[in-house]
C-alpha cells in the first residue's frame, strides 16, 4: 500500500486549535463510561479511534479531567503500580454524557439528512459540466452509507459486517488506483 497525501482534514487539525467545540469532552466521557482510563489511555485510544488523524494534547486532556473531577462528573481511583492515575464516570457523569450523546445524535441525524444533498450539489470544480456524471453517484453512495447505518446499527451481522468491509475496502483501492493515476498523469 502506497504513502498517502495529507488528508484536508488533517490539514484541518493541524491549523485549528482543536477539534470541534465539545467533541473531545463527548470523546472522554464516552471512553470513560466504557472503563476507568488513565489521560494517556484516552489520548491513545482516541487518536486510534480516529485512525491517527486526531492525538489531543495533555493540555486539552488532563485540564478537561480536572474539570470534569471538580464538577463531580468522575472520581479520581487509588493509584495503581506505576503510579498512574485513572478516572471513572460517576452517576452523575452518566447523566451528563446521556445528555452530550441526544444532542449528538440530533446532530446526526441533521447532517445525515443534509449529506445527500450536499454531496449532489456539490460543485468538483469551477467546471462542473465534467463532473455532472460523479454528482448522483455520490449522492447516492452518500445515502446508501447512511441507509445502511441505521439498518444495520441495532441488527450488525458478523457476515453483514464483513461484506459491507469487502465491498467498501473494494471500492476504496479502485478508487486510490484512479487517484494515482490521475496524479501520475
Amino acid at each position: 500500500m502506497s504513502e498517502h497525501p495529507p488528508h484536508p482534514f488533517d490539514r484541518w487539525m493541524g491549523h485549528t486549535a482543536g477539534a470541534p467545540r465539545g467533541l473531545l469532552r463527548f470523546f472522554v466521557l464516552k471512553l470513560l463510561k466504557e472503563k476507568p482510563m488513565s489521560g494517556t489511555e484516552i489520548v491513545d485510544e482516541i487518536e486510534k479511534e480516529t485512525g491517527g488523524r486526531w492525538k489531543p494534547s495533555p493540555g486539552s486532556i488532563y485540564p478537561l479531567l480536572a474539570w470534569l473531577q471538580d464538577k463531580g462528573y468522575t472520581k479520581e481511583l487509588p493509584k495503581e503500580e506505576g503510579g498512574m492515575k485513572r478516572y471513572m464516570l460517576r452517576k452523575k457523569g452518566e447523566r451528563f454524557f446521556e445528555e452530550h450523546a441526544r444532542f449528538g445524535e440530533r446532530l446526526r441525524k441533521k447532517f445525515e439528512f443534509l449529506a445527500p444533498m450536499l454531496v449532489g450539489g456539490f460543485r468538483f470544480s469551477a467546471n462542473s459540466e465534467k463532473w455532472r456524471e460523479i454528482k448522483e453517484p455520490a449522492r447516492r453512495f452518500v445515502t446508501a452509507l447512511l441507509d445502511l447505518r441505521a439498518a444495520l446499527q441495532e441488527n450488525l451481522t458478523e457476515r453483514a459486517g464483513k461484506e459491507v468491509a469487502e465491498i467498501l475496502n473494494e471500492g476504496a483501492e479502485k478508487l486510490e488506483g484512479i487517484i494515482e493515476r490521475i496524479k501520475k498523469g
